[in-house]
């Protein structure tokens, strides 16, 4: 019997001073058997950037044809397809076949190795742009993650100051060639 996934409620506040998105959210998010708490971490700093009405948590890593969020019209028609970590030109060359843009939140060991093997046919794909995240800051943020969250995030100029009842901690989303 296959494992099922942790779920995690969290109770966000959002201020994105960058993008004027300012809410409070209920998230229940789903930590696959074979997630990170890293990655879920990512997850939510993706919905945090991205945030915008219609803007969802697909079935992540349970569904191959789905990103892990998207930002969906009332019509249907998918506006961003949004993905986490590293994924394969062909994934991405996908999402631009569904959807108006594709952003990509990277991160993780073999990130650099990933992005020169990669790069030229990322970079071919006109719709798709590419942030990361610092392992280091990451780390950090993962001491914040629990079953129950309640997190403060805000953001201005590309850093999402996080916080929780008792700890607060700063991650930097950095364009991808200035890597």
């Amino acid at each position: 019997m296959a494992e099922k996934p942790t779920i995690h409620k969290l109770n966000l506040t959002l201020s994105n001073m960058d993008s004027n998105v300012y809410g409070d959210y209920n998230l229940t998010i789903a930590l696959h058997p074979s997630e990170t708490i890293e990655r879920m971490m990512v997850r939510i700093l993706a919905f945090c950037y991205r945030a915008a009405e219609n803007l969802t948590f697909t079935r992540g890593l349970s569904a191959t044809e789905e990103p892990e969020l998207w930002l969906k019209h009332d019509n249907g028609t998918i506006l961003e397809w949004i993905e986490v970590g590293q994924p394969a030109p062909d994934r991405l060359k996908k999402g631009c076949s569904q959807s108006v843009a594709v952003k990509v939140f990277s991160y993780g060991r073999g990130l650099e190795v990933w992005w020169k093997t990669n790069a030229a046919a990322i970079k071919s794909l006109p719709k798709v742009t590419i942030n990361y995240f610092d392992a280091d800051e990451l780390q950090a943020l993962c001491a914040l993650a629990d079953k129950t969250m309640s997190l403060t995030v805000t953001i201005t100029e590309n850093i999402a100051y996080v916080a929780n009842a008792t700890d607060n901690v700063a991650v930097t989303l950095h364009e991808m060639d200035a890597l």
